[in-house]
C-alpha cells in the first residue's frame, strides 16, 4: 500500500489527496474550487443525507426550497451579514446579454431570502413555530479552496426556523445541536464531535449566539463539522418577520438557522482513515460487506451469489465481485482503499474445506470461518467495529488534548493537537493573540462539558487548535 498512498506521517495533506483521488471519491472541476464528487464518495454522501433527513424531520422540521438567485438589496438588509460574506460572495451583473436592473448574489445562504417568505407565511402566533430545511447547493469563493472541506461550491442542507419567543428558539437550536446532528455524527459517522459555543469573534454574521460541533482530525487538526445559531431579532427585523400574539398586539418572531455539509465527507476520511485508505463506518457504509470470489470453478460464483442473496435478506448491504478477469490483489488493494468494512473472500480451496475467508478492514484481521455462520459473523463483525472505531477516534482525541494554563502554551500544544485553557485565561485579548498564530478558539465548554449560554458564564473551558 506504500505505493499507493502517501503515508499519514510523512504528508497528511498529500495523503488526503491522494486517498480522495485514488478511493475514486471526488475529483477538482474545471473552475478553481469546484468539485465532481464521484459515485463512490456521492453514495456515502447520500447515507449521510438519509440519516440527516430522517433526523431533521423527527425534530419537526419540513423539507422546502428557495432559490440560488438572490437580490443584493435583501443582504443589505442586515449589516453584519453582508459585511460577514462580502469576501466570498458571486455576483451575478449580467443576463440574457444585459446588464441586470438589480445584481443578484449567488447563494452563499439562506437567511436573508427565506426570511423575505418567511414574512409573507406567518401572521399569527398560531403560525409559529415554522421550521424548514433545504437541501442545495452554496457558493463561496473561497481563496484557499481544498477538496470536500473547504470548495466554491458545495452542498448541504440548511435548516431556518422563526418562533414566537426568545426560549423556544433557544430550545430548537439546541434540539437540532444534539439530537440531530451530535446523534448522526456519533452513530452513524462514529465520530467523538466537541459540542461547545463559538465566541463573539467566531460567531456566525448576524447571529446572537453559534452552537458548534468540532473533530479531531488524525493529524491534530480541528475540523468544524456542522453549526446552529440563534438568530435573535435581527433577520425578523430586517424582513419584519412579525405576528399577532396572544394578547392582539404585534411582535417579531425569533429565528434560528443551522447546516451541515459535504464537508462531513471530508472530516470523515480525515478521522477514520489510515495508510490503506478510508475506513468507512459499518453503519455508514453504502456497501458493508464486499463479497470477492477470488477464483472461479468447483461452484464458487454459484456458492458466492447464494451467500450474496442471504446477507441481503438479513439487511447487509453487500456487493458481490466475481471479476476474475481482474487480478485478485488489485481488487483487494482497490475495496481497502475504499473502505468497505468486511471483505469476504471465497476461492475453490476455501470452498473444499466449507470455509469463507472474514476480513474485517477496522481492526485488520482476517479469519476463515464455516459457511454456515457467515452472516452471524457479519452481523456481530459490524456492531464491533462500528464501537471500535468511535472508540479509537474518542482516544486519540483525549491522548492529544493537552490541559494548559496560558495562551502561550496552548499556541505551542496547537502544533500536534488541541489545548484546553481556562477561557478566563484566554478573552479577547489572547484570542486575537492565538489567531496572529494561525491558532483558533475552536469552541467553549462548560468544565463539565455542557453548552454555555453565554461566554460571559464562570469557569468555562476554551478548546484552541489549528484547524481545516
Amino acid at each position: 500500500m506504500a505505493r499507493v498512498l502517501t503515508s499519514q506521517a510523512d504528508d497528511f495533506p498529500r495523503w488526503y489527496q491522494d486517498l480522495v483521488a485514488k478511493a475514486e471519491l471526488a475529483d477538482n472541476g474545471p473552475v478553481r474550487g469546484t468539485m465532481v464528487i464521484r459515485p463512490a464518495g456521492y453514495a456515502i454522501w447520500e447515507r449521510m443525507q438519509a440519516g440527516m433527513d430522517a433526523r431533521i424531520k423527527a425534530a419537526g422540521a419540513q423539507n422546502a426550497y428557495f432559490p440560488l438567485f438572490i437580490p443584493e438589496s435583501y443582504l443589505r438588509r442586515e449589516a453584519q451579514h453582508v459585511e460577514g460574506f462580502a469576501p466570498e460572495l458571486a455576483v451575478v451583473t449580467h443576463g440574457g446579454g444585459k446588464e441586470l436592473a438589480e445584481p443578484v448574489v449567488v447563494r452563499p445562504t439562506s437567511e436573508t431570502v427565506i426570511g423575505e417568505f418567511m414574512a409573507k407565511w406567518v401572521d399569527s402566533y398560531r403560525d409559529l413555530p415554522l421550521l424548514l430545511n433545504q437541501w442545495a447547493n452554496v457558493v463561496r469563493w473561497e481563496l484557499r479552496p481544498r477538496i470536500l472541506l473547504r470548495t466554491t461550491e458545495f452542498l448541504w442542507q440548511e435548516g431556518h426556523t422563526a418562533h414566537v419567543d426568545e426560549a423556544d428558539a433557544h430550545d430548537y437550536a439546541r434540539r437540532i445541536l444534539h439530537e440531530v446532528y451530535e446523534d448522526l455524527m456519533v452513530k452513524l459517522l462514529a465520530m467523538p464531535v466537541l459540542v461547545g459555543r463559538k465566541t463573539a469573534r467566531e460567531r456566525f454574521a448576524g447571529a446572537t449566539s453559534t452552537y458548534t460541533l468540532e473533530g479531531m482530525m488524525r493529524d491534530g487538526k480541528a475540523l468544524q463539522m456542522g453549526t446552529s445559531h440563534e438568530l435573535g431579532q435581527n433577520f425578523a427585523r430586517a424582513f419584519d418577520i412579525a405576528f399577532t400574539g396572544v394578547s392582539g398586539a404585534r411582535e417579531l418572531a425569533w429565528t434560528t438557522s443551522w447546516g451541515t455539509s459535504t464537508r462531513m465527507l471530508g472530516g470523515l476520511i480525515m478521522c477514520h482513515g489510515d495508510d490503506n485508505g478510508l475506513r468507512v463506518p459499518p453503519a455508514l457504509a453504502p456497501v458493508q460487506v464486499d463479497l470477492m470470489v477470488v477464483k472461479d470453478g468447483d461452484g464458487v460464483a454459484a456458492t458466492a451469489a447464494k451467500l450474496r442473496d442471504e446477507l441481503a435478506q438479513a439487511g447487509v448491504r453487500v456487493a458481490l465481485d466475481d471479476r476474475v478477469d481482474t487480478a485478485f490483489g488489485r481488487r483487494a488493494v482497490d475495496a481497502e482503499l475504499k473502505g468497505y468494512p468486511v471483505r469476504v473472500e471465497i476461492g475453490p480451496r476455501d470452498l473444499a474445506a466449507g470455509n469463507v475467508v472474514l476480513v474485517r478492514r477496522i481492526p485488520g484481521t482476517k479469519t476463515p470461518i464455516p459457511i454456515a455462520d457467515l452472516t452471524r459473523a457479519v452481523t456481530a463483525a459490524m456492531e464491533e467495529d462500528q464501537q471500535a472505531l468511535y472508540d479509537s477516534a474518542l482516544a486519540s482525541r483525549l491522548e492529544r488534548t493537552v490541559e494548559v494554563s496560558t495562551v502561550e502554551e496552548a499556541i505551542e500544544a496547537s502544533a500536534t493537537g488541541w489545548a484546553k485553557v481556562p477561557w478566563s485565561a484566554v478573552g479577547a485579548h489572547g484570542e486575537a493573540q492565538a489567531n496572529a498564530s494561525g491558532v483558533t478558539v475552536r469552541c467553549l465548554t462548560r468544565a463539565d462539558g455542557g453548552v454555555p449560554d453565554s461566554e460571559e458564564e464562570t469557569d468555562l473551558v476554551a478548546y484552541l487548535a489549528r484547524a481545516y
